[in-house]
């Protein structure tokens, strides 16, 4: 007996709601774990003492995003040796992670209650923000201190230009390049006022040992980003590229790859996923014909030792560009093949070093080149200079300080304007806790 289309459609359609519902009560149940193991766990946790912590960092997300504070964690503990810093975490899976790796304390404030509780006992001139998880508008109510947007790295990226930056108080910026880029895409932003530039401070604690033996291999650091769910942000190169640039750098015998691709590779697209699994069983092949080779499928949360250690970085248009820049060594960027994902050439990519998918297999000549000329590197150190400033070792960490700083003393001012101001609530009626803090894509 044939079925009818309709029939099809509304089977499909079914088996859809079953899968979404199962994914939702699997989540659900996650979720509580989580929570009942954090509860026990906290038990045993000391919390800052009120009237102690003068910066947060507000980090909404669920684990599977924790790459954008962990780069942060080198550069928070620095600082926190001027001022108390803490991380407030809204999710149980990313604050019992915290508790673990944190270089500063944590504070589990799931519901917006904790969260006015936590406000009212911390003396907090600046809360940083690390992305735009629309749990921060929860945040933002707040007005008795600074709010101000480090992101989670520099790029050319449309995040790094979107119109959210007016929410935040003050932004800091690696350079004069992102300050070019806000002015070119944002109306009536007072750039002098709400952009003070840092520099790269990760880039002062780039270390680590490299888990292999220093020889006369070419280190080659592929470091390609997720899929995107969006075709304008369709910058992932692992289905496009990596499955033969890969190849022809482990034929060669005489390159050492380090492949360190984004977690969140293949959430979206199976086909992505898949290219990603064939890619690491190709290192495995590699490691288990010659030992000696030592291909590396990095999955570590610290990321350091890859930046600094790569001879050559071949990239996707991601922060990963930018935090490879700031090294001063070659990079290499693969162009997306969507033809509609959207480039901003009027910097670094518009003079960059391009591979295009087609051109994937041949990336050996094209490592040996930017290695060898003298006109590559010129041009690399022109960027550096353009979207960094001083890399000095130690610099943008000072300016980093400096800028804090800065904004103390503008907090100070303001609050002797201020001063008699009557203390008034500033919680809303109408804001609800999310009981979903866990997201399917997550641990």
């Amino acid at each position: 007996m044939r079925t009818t289309l309709a029939e099809r459609i509304v089977s499909v359609k079914i088996v859809g709601q079953f899968k979404t519902a199962r994914r939702i009560v699997r989540d659900l149940l996650r979720s509580r774990r989580n929570r009942t193991a954090l509860a026990a766990r906290l038990e045993t946790e000391v919390p800052p003492a009120p009237g102690t912590i003068e910066i947060a960092v507000y980090f909404a997300d669920t684990r599977v995003n924790l790459y954008q504070i962990r780069q942060w964690y080198a550069p928070l503990a620095e600082l926190a040796r001027e001022h108390p810093v803490a991380i407030i975490s809204r999710s149980p899976g990313t604050m019992m992670t915290l508790l673990d790796e944190a270089p500063v304390p944590a504070v589990y404030l799931r519901k917006v209650t904790d969260l006015e509780r936590f406000v009212a006992e911390q003396p907090l001139r600046i809360v940083f923000y690390v992305n735009q998880n629309t749990k921060n508008f929860q945040m933002f109510r707040y007005g008795r201190m600074w709010h101000v947007f480090i992101n989670h790295g520099e790029s050319d990226k449309m995040y790094m230009t979107t119109n959210q930056y007016k929410a935040y108080d003050y932004a800091f910026v690696a350079g004069q390049a992102a300050k070019d880029r806000l002015a070119r895409k944002l109306w009536d932003y007072d750039l002098e006022k709400k952009v003070l530039e840092i520099g790269r401070p990760q880039a002062d604690h780039f270390a680590g040992e490299t888990p292999y033996p220093a020889d006369d291999r070419t280190v080659v650091l592929y470091a390609p980003t997720w899929e995107g769910d969006r075709p304008a942000a369709a910058y992932g190169s692992i289905a496009s590229h990596g499955e033969a640039l890969v190849d022809a750098l482990l034929a060669t015998g005489r390159h050492r790859v380090v492949y360190r691709p984004h977690p969140r590779s293949g959430v979206v697209s199976r086909a992505y996923g898949a290219a990603n699994r064939r890619i690491i069983a190709a290192l495995e092949r590699a490691n288990a014909a010659d030992p000696s080779a030592l291909h590396v499928h990095d999955t570590g949360a610290a990321l350091g030792w890859q930046l600094a250690a790569a001879d050559v970085a071949i990239t996707d248009i991601s922060a990963m560009v930018y935090d490879r820049l700031a090294t001063g060594k070659p990079i290499i960027i693969a162009r997306p093949a969507s033809p509609e994902a959207e480039i901003d050439e009027s910097g670094y990519l518009s003079d960059c070093e391009w591979l295009h998918a087609d051109d994937a297999a041949s990336i050996v000549p094209l490592v040996d080149c930017v290695l060898t000329s003298t006109e590559a590197h010129e041009k690399l150190t022109h960027w550096v200079q353009r979207y960094f400033g001083d890399t000095t070792p130690g610099a943008a960490t000072a300016r980093f300080h400096a800028a804090v700083d800065a904004l103390y003393a503008e907090w100070d001012r303001v609050a002797a304007v201020h001063a008699l101001d009557p203390i008034t609530s500033e919680s809303s009626p109408f804001d609800e806790d999310d009981d979903e803090d866990e997201a399917p894509s997550g641990d």
